[in-house]
């Protein structure tokens, strides 16, 4: 029996583990050799080192009895989990999972994209997102539940209008941009609309994810005169209770800045998605947004040009997935039952051992239209029509 059943359920975030060659491997050949490659450092492997991992993990994922344990299906993680790196797995989790559609994230490559968006190297940053999205979208192919996020960089107007196309005529449902500012101009630059009218006419949802930022606070916040201290991996290079208080800060300044800029107002049509980025932060935020409108309405013709209230551009754009540690009931009600969407992380190990479990708890008092939401109807607005119309039958 499947892990999830008794209604539909879209996975609004999962990903997959790229191997060490991903990008070189989908690289233009001019641009191969410069592609860096990925690192595995949740299992104890730093970049460019030799790859014993594989020939522990490989054997496994080529024995049917390991891929047929359901009993260690949330219990595996990372490169272990079936179907994190072989994509001809992918759907025999998908079936023991139970959902109908997962959004296919990298894990890796984010940290790179970004790096080189901020570069200065225009035609090497669009190079490398474009390896990126072939990457995914090669992945993803093997089932139509499986729906692969690509990589635009915002540096430079005409490359982001031209990667966008490309992205789009290549098969990727979501286009992912980084949360942090381009370096040169604003993410709501007029000549970036370009970008947004390609998104919303195909109606590919625009969305940001941990890991967008680039560098996330400053490493002086951890020089505090007391011992390190481990991250969910046993590592520290990931997050830890300090780094989790800054994840939202420049999503929902960027966020903030698209709203009042008035790029939802010029495209109704256009979905965003806010994911693995936390919920809990948005109710008060929304309230913030509403006031810094009123305040500055008289001084600021941005302002006056916007035909609704910026809270209301994102009950009806904005989707966001909260993070199973927080209170999702409590978001719902203080925000939007339209808002909020479920999520499972799949395979990593801030997924948790049982994702649904944790969500039902802070849920239980919600409504039956308030969960179909939640697990079903926000994901479906998001993505439009390319949630997969039929769902192949496990095997």
């Amino acid at each position: 029996m499947a892990y999830a059943s008794g209604r539909t359920y879209h996975d609004a975030d999962s990903h997959i583990m790229e191997l060490p060659d991903f990008l070189r491997d989908h690289a233009d050949p001019a641009f191969r050799d410069r592609m860096p490659r990925l690192g595995i450092s949740a299992i104890g492997e730093a970049a460019g080192t030799t790859t014993d991992w594989q020939a522990k993990t490989c054997p496994l994922h080529n024995d049917p009895a390991y891929r047929d344990d359901e009993t260690q299906l949330l219990l595996r993680k990372n490169y272990y989990a079936v179907g994190s790196f072989e994509r001809a797995h992918r759907p025999q989790a998908l079936d023991q999972l139970g959902f109908a559609s997962q959004l296919v994230f990298n894990t890796w490559s984010s940290a790179p994209l970004v790096a080189a968006e901020h570069g200065g190297d225009v035609a090497f940053a669009y190079a490398m997102a474009d390896a990126h999205n072939r990457g995914m979208v090669e992945f993803c192919s093997v089932d139509p539940r499986l729906l692969p996020v690509g990589y635009v960089a915002l540096m430079d107007f005409e490359q982001a209008a031209a990667q966008t196309s490309r992205a789009i005529e290549m098969g990727c449902k979501a286009l992912m941009i980084a949360s942090a500012c381009p370096a040169e101009h604003s993410p709501s630059h007029v000549a970036l609309d370009r970008v947004w009218a390609q998104a919303a006419e195909a109606r590919i949802p625009v969305v940001m994810h941990v890991g967008g930022t680039g560098q996330l606070l400053s490493p002086k916040y951890f020089e505090n005169g007391l011992p390190p201290v481990l991250d969910f991996h046993g590592g520290a290079e990931n997050f830890r209770s300090i780094d989790y208080m800054a994840i939202p800060v420049q999503p929902a300044q960027t966020l903030a800045t698209l709203i009042l800029d008035g790029v939802l107002d010029r495209f109704p049509e256009l979905r965003i998605g806010i994911v693995e980025l936390g919920a809990s932060w948005v109710p008060g935020w929304m309230r913030y947004l509403d006031s810094a409108y009123g305040s500055f309405l008289r001084n600021e013709e941005r302002l006056q040009k916007l035909s609704m209230k910026p809270s209301d551009y994102v009950r009806r754009q904005v989707r966001v997935t909260p993070y199973p540690g927080e209170d999702s009931g409590w978001i719902i009600r203080q925000s939007d039952p339209r808002i909020c969407m479920f999520s499972s992380d799949y395979p990593h190990v801030e997924g948790g051992r049982n994702p649904l479990k944790r969500f039902a708890a802070t849920t239980e008092d919600c409504t039956e239209e308030e969960l179909d939401h939640f697990y079903e109807l926000n994901m479906a607005d998001l993505m439009g029509p390319h949630l997969p119309t039929a769902v192949p039958a496990a095997a």
